[in-house]
Order: structure tokens, then sequence, then C-alpha cells
């Protein structure tokens, strides 16, 4: 288990400058591969988290291993990106995304959500969908976890699957087959600031974690600025895709948060700047009718004459 962290403190230390943060940040780097003997990895997205977290990583062990998902569901640019650096060993998923919509579901709102709908979907107990759906009083005044939320409730009749399984098959389960067969441990590049979950994560576990799912995540007290900030002083590269409008690089047809995002939303954006993934994902994959089924902008009204 790592180190348990008030919420104050964590707001104290995304409050510190960034030299303090890189100090704190290869303390944390440097304690998590002595006492894993140097068998470490950086897992690497591609993304300039991951881009910043590298760098600091090999500032200090230049030969560690980075470690690339290939879901097929990235930004090409992503892809082209990731294949400048050396020393990166590439992992793809037995399942592909197509097939994981089939038998699970689709991501939708957030992977709490999603799990909260499936969970409610394939229990037969009326007790637990009726907790799904009310909830219960956990004494303090609050709702346990696990309801989902009433905003989201009409999706438990949507027409389609709904799942959170998608990362946990394409993403999770290549990085655990390669810890089991190397032995090595993670880096992370994820920051406290990213979601709620993250930062419950955080404060229960700290930077660096020593149990059954040992990993390191050094830059958990940092700040989206702190990362650009990072970038600018070193001269680090970075994906050309946040050039693009892009802010966040994950795979392409997730749509965890797109209801949140003003317009224009991620796949308006993609019709104009990747229009031949859009077409595959809107109808090959059927997103086009669970975003429109959720009211979410699929940027079809766009004419084809300005995207081709």
């Amino acid at each position: 288990m790592g180190e348990k962290i008030p919420l104050w403190m964590l707001q104290e230390w995304q409050a510190q400058p960034l030299d303090w943060k890189i100090e704190r940040s290869l303390l944390r780097i440097r304690e998590f591969y002595e006492k894993n003997s140097g068998k470490v990895y950086v897992a690497f997205s591609g993304g300039k988290d991951s881009t910043v977290l590298l760098h600091l990583v090999r500032s200090i062990y230049p030969d560690v291993e980075a470690v690339y998902i290939d879901t097929g569901l990235e930004y090409p640019e992503i892809k082209a990106f990731v294949k400048q650096h050396e020393n990166v060993t590439i992992l793809r998923p037995e399942m592909g995304f197509h097939e994981v919509l089939e038998k699970y579901g689709y991501p939708v709102v957030s992977k709490e959500v999603s799990m909260t709908i499936s969970r409610y979907r394939n229990t037969k107990d009326p007790k637990m969908k009726r907790f799904r759906l009310y909830g219960v009083r956990d004494g303090k005044g609050g709702y346990l976890m696990g309801v989902i939320p009433r905003k989201w409730a009409y999706l438990v009749n949507a027409p389609f699957k709904i799942s959170d399984a998608c990362c946990d098959v394409m993403k999770k389960n290549p990085f655990k087959k390669f810890v089991k067969k190397t032995g090595k441990h993670p880096y992370m590049g994820v920051m406290a600031s990213d979601s709620a979950r993250r930062t419950r994560e955080f404060l229960k576990y700290g930077c660096n974690t020593f149990d059954k799912n040992t990993n390191s995540k050094p830059l958990s007290f940092w700040l989206e600025e702190d990362i650009w900030n990072y970038i600018k002083r070193f001269n680090i590269p970075y994906c050309k895709i946040y050039d693009m409008g892009e802010k966040r690089t994950g795979c392409m047809f997730c749509m965890f948060g797109c209801h949140l995002e003003s317009s224009p939303n991620r796949f308006r954006r993609m019709k104009l700047t990747h229009p031949q993934v859009w077409r595959y994902c809107m109808k090959n994959l059927g997103l086009r009718e669970v975003l429109m089924y959720m009211g979410i902008d699929t940027g079809e009204d766009l004419l084809d004459s300005l995207v081709s």
C-alpha cells in the first residue's frame, strides 16, 4: 500500500512551483526504481503527460523501457509520434474494439456510469436493481457509491449495450500480461486533477504503491499547466495533435466525457480532421445511433464537401 494523503496536503502540493514538483517527482521515481530493483517501465501513450513522464524517468534512468498499447483507436498522429522514440515496446490487445462493443457494450458518460448501468442490466436480483436506480442512505446522510445518477437513469433502457469493459480489455489486460511476463512494474502519467476518481486514488495510495497492483504515479500532484511549462522549459517534442485543437489524446472513439464538451466536440472535430475515421466509427461501429440517443452532436450536419 502507499501513503494516505489528506486533501489539504494535495492542494498544497498542487500549488507549489514547478521546480518543487520536479524534485519531488524525481524522488518518487527513484524510490520506485530502487524498491523494484530497476524492473520498471513507463506506460507511454504518446500524450503530453506520458511524454513528460518519460522525459523525467529517462533523465535519471535513460535505459528504462517504454510500453505503448496499440489498440487501433489512437489518432494516427499519436502512433507516428510514438514511433519517433527509442526503446518502445508495442503491445496489442487480443480483442478488437468492434468485438468489445458486440460482447460488452459502448463506453458512455464515464467509467463509473457505464459500470453501474452494466451491472444493473446484468443482475437478476430485484433488490440490487432498485439499489442501482434509487440507492440507499449510508448512515452519514449520503448515497452509497454504485448508484446510477438520475440524469442517466434513462440509459438502462437504451437499445444498445453499455459497459466500461473496453479500457480493461484493450489497455489494462495487455499491460497485466506484460507485467506477469517480465516482472516489470509501471510508471504511469496520470494526475489527481484528471478526475474525481483519480483524486480519490491519490488520497488513498499516494504516488507509489507496492502491493499486488504495484505502480508509480509520480505526476499525481501536477496540474496541466505544469505539463506545458515543463515541455516549454526543456523544449520537449510533443505530438502535433495538440496543435490541431485536441486536448485529450486517448482513444478516438471513446465517448467518456463527450457530453461535457462545448461545441465543437471531439466527434465534430474528428469529421473535419479525420473524415474517414469519423465515417468508420459512426457507420461501421454504430456510434451515430448511440450519440443521437444521448442527444450529443455527431458532426453529421457538416457537409462532406467541407471535409474531403
